[in-house]
């Protein structure tokens, strides 16, 4: 069975989130960290490291719709319109 839409599982951040005190507060709402731990922490911190793995692909289409100066930049001021523009770069960005 699927999961609800909107509920957060596992949640993937780079070795820049490595803290003790946001795996605490992950935890506490029912997400589990997939973050690995700095290269000088005292107590090694366990990740699967699959899942770490698969965060290249939304890092990629964030900086793949950020080509496009519009999306970039957001010169739009309602949101509607950045919503719209932001649909549009996504179908030009993935079927060119």
């Amino acid at each position: 069975m699927a999961e609800a839409p909107g509920r957060i599982r596992p949640l993937s951040a780079d070795k820049g989130y490595d803290a003790d005190w946001l795996r605490a507060d992950l935890r506490k709402s029912g997400i589990t960290p997939v973050i690995p731990g700095k290269r000088g922490r005292k107590r090694r911190i366990r990740h699967n490291k699959r899942r770490y793995r698969e965060r290249w692909r939304i890092e990629a289409t964030f900086n793949r719709l950020k080509d496009f100066r519009r999306i970039a930049t957001r010169y739009d001021k309602l949101a509607r319109n950045y919503a719209s523009a932001a649909a549009l770069t996504a179908i030009v960005a993935f079927w060119c």
